[in-house]
């Protein structure tokens, strides 16, 4: 199974724990490819969490999807190239559409979606209800956080 990854750019570092917990229990469900774009905070922290994970659970794959090719070196900062996927058919699409192509793209190639959504507008809530229209699973670190186990 396939999961993706939707979140806002600023999120707050202490979801690290929680999100680790609940890939841990997707894996153990049979989740094994994780997708992650590189626009901000969140994928960041899940690209983090993804390495860390891969340690332990060898069978894991994930890549870094991206919604532009990288220019120079000096733009692979946070991330290997191996790591990296270019959907095909992105070349032709505008710079200015290339995220949101990038994302349905992801939402189409995924069983799931792993979100970090605190508030209704923004590019990342709309690709996590435009999962949940495409009736993937759609789980909510932010809504977590607020209950404690």
């Amino acid at each position: 199974m396939v999961c993706c990854f939707f979140g806002h750019k600023d999120v707050p570092h202490d979801i690290k724990e929680r999100l680790t917990a609940v890939l841990t229990e997707l894996i153990s469900e049979g989740v094994d490819s994780f997708l992650v774009g590189n626009q901000g905070g969140f994928d960041s922290i899940v690209l983090y969490s993804l390495r860390m994970l891969k340690e332990k659970y060898p069978h894991i794959t994930y890549n870094v999807v991206l919604a532009y090719m990288p220019g120079a070196k000096e733009e692979w900062p946070t991330y290997e190239p191996l790591e990296t996927l270019y959907p095909e058919g992105l070349e032709s699409v505008p710079p200015r559409y290339a995220i949101s192509w990038r994302n349905k793209w992801m939402i189409r190639e995924s069983d799931m979606a792993v979100t970090y959504i605190t508030h209704s507008w923004g590019g990342a809530a709309q690709f996590a209800e435009l999962a949940e229209k495409k009736m993937k699973r759609v789980i909510n670190i932010a809504s977590m956080m607020n209950t404690k186990n």
